[in-house]
């Protein structure tokens, strides 16, 4: 397990929340588009139960140009 397994969808919308990021609009079937408006940058989200996949997790923060250390420290 990485250190970035175990991350459930509240968690992570907190710490975006944290970075500056704020709900969009929603997108296809149960994800979510989410905006920050200092970077300009958008980020998907899927809003499902359970541990997001680590992977995906890895996906959102490149979109979103969040170094994962800064991700884990917030």
């Amino acid at each position: 397990m990485g250190r970035l397994s175990g991350f459930k969808y509240r968690q992570i919308i907190k710490k975006l929340k944290a970075f500056g990021f704020e709900f969009f609009r929603h997108a296809a079937g149960s994800h979510e588009i989410w905006h920050n408006p200092t970077t300009g940058r958008f980020t998907t989200i899927p809003n499902h139960s359970g541990d997001m996949p680590e992977g995906t997790l890895r996906a959102i923060l490149k979109q979103a140009d969040i170094d994962l250390q800064d991700f884990l420290d917030k």
